[in-house]
């Protein structure tokens, strides 16, 4: 059965070249041909000369057609050889080769040919004629230079008179930074953060028009270029971001803050550059963008603590009596000018940078989503939720997993940090220049983030480093870890009175750990150890430690005993080993003997030394060398 047979039309492609690219952007087309340039065209591609040269070989007589026919039917034959012109030029070349090889071997070998040179009449060489010749090639290199440097002044000359930037080349320059569309007559241009990811409301459409010469003021015009840029009006001027962290009395209302302005804040010139415009209206569009985000989460949010938003400034409190405050400063040059003494701005420029970085990268999230997602896919989920269903993940964990800080969140957890970290350094630093005897030394650590830092407390005693106390504090949002030497770790507040504590505490521990050292350097004998003792007068902050050790012969006894704000003690107690002692049998090892009677306090502020260590050192060899 045979198939029916379909119509195919086939035409050509209804597209023109493109002959040219202006620098605006219009594209130019080659017009189509005419039927009569197609047949001349068509013609044009007809080779005459070929169907001439087929005639020739073809059969004139009837008699050699039939044979032609004949042999087109029985002959089986292989047509000729495809490489056949390949090999004629080959052979062709080796034969000119062979022929230039053998003009070669002539010329060079003497047996062959030999060429006797011919004598010729040498010309008299006239001094003024060579003169002559010398002095006409100077002069005609000469007008080439003098020529080629008229032409350069004329051309630097016409460059300085015209403008110095083409408003051509000025539109190339700002498609390649900018995005710009033409409407209608006029071209517009977009500021906003679109393309990298923001979703803000506002629109930034700016103008670009083309600067009519004046040529009454040419250095204004070299200046501003062969562009005018039209910016909106809510985005002129200046502004930027204030963050400002301060302390208040805690009783102060939070509506009662006033802003402090920059005196030297001015507004952009009308005659800049329009690179310097459009970078300060994205600017100014970047803040407000900011700052819309932060207070719309300010007003969103329930906290404990109340965020107030205020005009242009967003006030809450990081901890009691510190005060947080984000300004946002837009300066626009139409305001009253109000003559103000110059303030100085402390405002923290770490927590400003750090809200830009928050904002890109809310940007980035926005359109870079978790691979793998398709190219074309507008939402986007995390790695976490796309394994919820394989591993069964419940309800309350799909919440959490949705559950993350918005900005002004964010940067309250970074004030905390910063704060605390501030509070940490003040403490450190007033304890190690009021308490002189032990020294401390404090080693930050360089890798930190914006929500936890550590540093390394070292309690020593000078001249007896050998022992030493060392604790680690990990400073987060509102607590301190510490980390002590036997690996306990205790939890603190915000409070500098917790930090304040903790330290004295464990240098009440290092004044017994010295002495416990001291007593193996002088064979002493430790009786009793106690970093717990309960007895005595209770210190505000932890417990005191005590320590009674006897000298080698066991006739002398020093009890110490040391607490965070309870100066050390010691007392000394002689025994005499001629009197009789009245043993209990309660006391199962000799050594407990020692420790009763009385014992009499030593004033260790009047002994020779300048530190607590140097002073027992010298009362332990001195009871050593009497015993």
């Amino acid at each position: 059965m045979a198939v029916s047979s379909v119509t195919v039309s086939v035409e050509p492609v209804l597209e023109s070249k493109i002959q040219e690219v202006k620098l605006d952007g219009q594209e130019i087309y080659v017009p189509p041909l005419s039927m009569s340039e197609n047949l001349t065209k068509l013609a044009h591609k007809i080779d005459f000369y070929k169907d001439e040269s087929d005639e020739k070989g073809k059969p004139t007589s009837e008699g050699e057609k039939d044979e032609a026919e004949e042999k087109v039917l029985t002959s089986f034959e292989q047509p000729s050889w495809v490489w056949d012109s390949v090999r004629n030029k080959l052979k062709a070349a080796f034969t000119e080769m062979a022929v230039l090889t053998d003009v070669l071997n002539i010329i060079k070998e003497k047996r062959y040919m030999v060429a006797d040179p011919v004598s010729q009449d040498q010309p008299d060489n006239k001094p003024s004629v060579l003169l002559l010749a010398k002095k006409r090639g100077l002069v005609s290199a000469g007008s080439v230079l003098i020529s080629g440097a008229e032409r350069l002044k004329r051309s630097h000359s016409e460059h300085s008179n015209r403008a110095q930037d083409d408003y051509f080349i000025e539109l190339l320059k700002i498609r390649q930074n900018w995005r710009l569309k033409k409407v209608g007559a006029s071209i517009l241009g977009d500021l906003t953060y679109k393309t990298a990811g923001s979703r803000f409301f506002q629109g930034g459409t700016f103008e670009v028009t083309k600067i009519v010469d004046d040529k009454t003021d040419t250095s204004t015009s070299h200046s501003r270029g062969s562009l005018e840029v039209i910016i909106p009006s809510e985005l002129e001027g200046v502004a930027y971001i204030q963050v400002e962290v301060k302390s208040v009395p805690e009783m102060m209302d939070l509506t009662s803050v006033t802003l402090k302005m920059p005196a030297g804040l001015g507004v952009i010139r009308s005659d800049a550059y329009w690179q310097n415009k459009l970078e300060v209206a994205q600017n100014v569009l970047f803040c407000k963008e900011l700052f819309a985000q932060l207070a719309r989460e300010a007003v969103q949010i329930k906290s404990s603590t109340p965020h107030i938003v205020v005009g242009n400034q967003i006030i809450t409190n990081a901890f009691p009596g510190i005060q947080l405050s984000i300004v946002l400063c837009h300066y626009t040059g139409k305001e009253k000018k109000i003559p103000q003494a110059p303030q100085k701005l402390e405002h923290n420029h770490v927590l400003e940078h750090s809200l830009h970085q928050l904002l890109r990268e809310v940007h980035f999230k926005n359109i870079n989503y978790v691979a793998p997602h398709p190219v074309n896919a507008m939402l986007g989920m995390s790695k976490r939720r796309r394994l919820a269903g394989p591993q069964g993940t419940s309800r309350r964990e799909l919440v959490e997993m949705n559950v993350r800080d918005t900005l002004l969140e964010q940067i309250i957890k970074q004030t905390k940090h910063a704060v605390l970290r501030l509070r940490t350094m003040h403490v450190l630093d007033e304890l190690a220049l009021c308490i002189q005897d032990p020294q401390i030394t404090a080693h930050w650590s360089c890798l930190n983030s914006s929500l936890e830092c550590c540093v390394r407390i070292n309690i020593t005693a000078y001249g007896y480093e050998v022992v030493r106390s060392s604790l680690v504090l990990i400073i987060e949002v509102d607590t301190i870890q510490a980390i002590l030497k036997d690996s306990r770790t205790i939890t603190l507040s915000f409070e500098d009175k917790a930090l304040q504590d903790l330290i004295l505490w464990q240098i009440s521990q290092h004044h017994i750990q010295v002495v416990q050292q001291l007593a193996k350097f002088h064979a002493w004998t430790v009786v009793s150890t106690n970093f717990n003792v309960g007895v005595g007068d209770i210190d505000l902050y932890g417990t005191a430690a005590s320590l009674m050790m006897a000298s080698p012969k066991g006739d002398k006894v020093l009890a110490f005993r040391s607490g965070a704000y309870n100066k050390i003690q010691m007392y000394l107690k002689e025994i005499d080993p001629s009197e009789a002692v009245d043993t209990s049998p309660a006391v199962t090892n000799p050594k407990w003997q020692k420790i009763i009677g009385t014992f009499q306090a030593v004033d260790v502020e009047k002994l020779q030394g300048k530190t607590f260590s140097q002073k027992v050192d010298m009362v332990m060899a001195k009871l050593t060398s009497m015993s």
